[in-house]
């Protein structure tokens, strides 16, 4: 079924069934009040006619045995209502008054007259007489005697009928009214909602929604729509792997200020004014360029889709070549350093001088066992164990005297809060080893790193012999894509990382310029977030 078929199908089904279902309520409760008011008023009329003495009389002659009519004298009552009969009777039920004036004078035909003539009770009671099925009412006739005869006060069912038909005839063109009016207003919501859904189904609005969204992932360059409120509404694959490195997901940077993402594109957004701009911006050290088209409606701007992609300069080439140039150079040094051990190794040997070989192995190998025992006998946790040995070997590489505390501690953690801390403790070394490792030309390189948890909080700290944080970058160093390191290297994502752990685990981020000269990184964390 189509939407409009489905919709139509299940709005007049619900009207139908609520408007049968009142109409039904309606004509029982209709019915029963008139018929309850006929009871009421036939009552009332018979208790007024008892009173009457011209019947109060003749009931009295008709009781001591002479006959009596007072049908002249009923029927002119009678005509000043809308009773369909009244019939007076004594106390033996003998009818003293009657519409059809044979029967004066005979038995009232029925017992439920007998109740209000023994009992002196009103009653009404359904039942058929000589004129056919009536509402009768009865009332009983008193003196100073007692109970000397009732009045009974009928309307007949056929009559009442039609009476209620007719009510219930008009109550039913008001129910056909509201009826129709319902089906309208259905037909005009339809109607809306297929312009608003711009008359596709269902199944089709879901299919454009995955196509939209395999297009804007099949497209090279980033793309993010964002709200008036700059709330990120769209992204694609490529926007996220630029902007988070693809450590965040979509659904995680959907509904976000863009800000959080990047404060370069949330300033060229205020500054764009709903109009369409191009502006540049970096990530790291690459240089982008953003277009900005505003969503326009009759109500005004309500958003913006930023579209942006690298700015590839003339010289882009030429440094990722100086770059590959460069590694492959230290490459080749670390390959003639170790060749030049192994020459020196099979010298001693061929020499048969192996005491000396194996005091140049010791002394090759006591550093890196004196620092392996230090790190095994105070860091519990493998992961980072593993992490701290590594990056001493890469200091040791690249001749920076890297100290660990001696009295460091580190107690075993869930694996999320292992690779927490491995991107913690990752990142910072890696930025001090190279900080210290590029103002070696001033100062001797070194770096110290001190991590306990002891307490509530996990403690991380590391210093270094860096030139320390351009002063012109210290309100951004946390950024995405920001760095002080020179522009041959692409960085600007090391803090970036350890920023959005320390801010998931509730933690706590600073750094210092010593008394010494030194840079000095303290980060806090709360056990309690890491075990949970």
């Amino acid at each position: 079924m189509t939407l409009k078929s489905y919709l139509a199908l299940i709005t007049i089904s619900t009207i139908t069934i609520i408007v049968v279902a009142v109409a039904l309520v309606f004509g029982y409760s209709l019915q029963n009040a008139y018929l309850d008011g006929i009871g009421k008023r036939g009552l009332e009329l018979a208790r007024v006619i008892a009173q009457d003495d011209k019947v109060i009389q003749a009931a009295r002659i008709s009781n001591s045995g002479q006959p009596v009519s007072i049908e002249n004298h009923i029927e002119n009552l009678r005509s000043k209502t809308d009773a369909s009969y009244i019939v007076v009777v004594d106390q033996n039920a003998i009818r003293l008054s009657h519409p059809t004036e044979s029967l004066i004078g005979k038995k009232f035909i029925g017992d439920d007259v007998y109740p209000t003539l023994r009992q002196g009770i009103d009653s009404t009671s359904i039942a058929s007489g000589s004129l056919g099925e009536a509402i009768r009412n009865f009332t009983p006739i008193k003196d100073e005697t007692g109970i000397i005869g009732a009045v009974s006060v009928g309307y007949l069912t056929k009559t009442t009928s039609e009476l209620i038909h007719q009510h219930l005839r008009e109550a039913g063109l008001l129910v056909i009214f509201v009826y129709l009016l319902g089906v309208i207003i259905a037909i005009v919501l339809i109607a809306k909602l297929k312009r608003t859904f711009l008359s596709l189904e269902p199944e089709e609005i879901v299919r454009k929604f995955k196509e939209h969204e395999l297009i804007l992932d099949s497209i090279r360059d980033g793309i993010v729509a964002i709200d008036h409120q700059q709330y990120v509404t769209a992204i694609n694959s490529m926007a996220i792997e630029w902007l988070t490195m693809n450590v965040l997901s979509a659904s995680q940077v959907v509904n976000k200020p863009l800000s959080e993402q990047s404060q370069s594109l949330s300033h060229f957004v205020l500054e764009a004014k709903g109009q369409m701009t191009q502006n540049k911006f970096n990530l790291g050290k690459l240089e982008f360029i953003a277009n900005l088209y505003p969503i326009k409606s009759p109500k005004g701007d309500i958003g913006y889709v930023i579209v942006f992609f690298p700015d590839h300069g003339k010289k882009s080439l030429e440094q990722e070549l100086t770059t590959t140039k460069n590694y492959a150079d230290l490459l080749r040094a670390k390959t003639h350093e170790y060749a030049n051990h192994l020459n020196v190794l099979s010298g001693m040997l061929q020499a048969e001088r192996y005491q000396d070989a194996i005091e140049f192995l010791q002394q090759e190998s006591d550093g890196d066992q004196a620092a392996l025992r230090r790190i095994i006998k105070t860091i519990e946790n493998s992961a980072v164990a593993g992490l701290i040995f590594a990056k001493h070997n890469k200091a040791k590489d690249l001749k920076v005297d890297m100290l660990i505390e001696s009295d460091c501690q580190l107690g075993k953690y869930p694996p999320k809060a292992n690779e927490a801390l491995v991107t913690l403790v990752g990142n910072l070394i890696d930025n001090a080893l190279l900080a210290a490792w590029s103002n070696r030309l001033l100062t001797t390189p070194f770096v110290k790193f001190y991590i306990s948890d002891r307490n509530a909080h996990i403690m991380l700290q590391i210093e270094d012999s860096g030139a320390g944080v351009d002063e012109k970058l210290e309100s951004r160093i946390l950024d995405f894509g920001v760095s002080s390191k020179h522009n041959t290297e692409q960085h600007g994502i090391g803090l970036y990382l350890v920023k959005k752990v320390v801010d998931q685990y509730h933690g706590s981020l600073d750094w210092e310029r010593s008394e010494v000269n030194t840079t000095v990184f303290s980060i806090y964390l709360d056990k309690r977030a890491l075990t949970r």
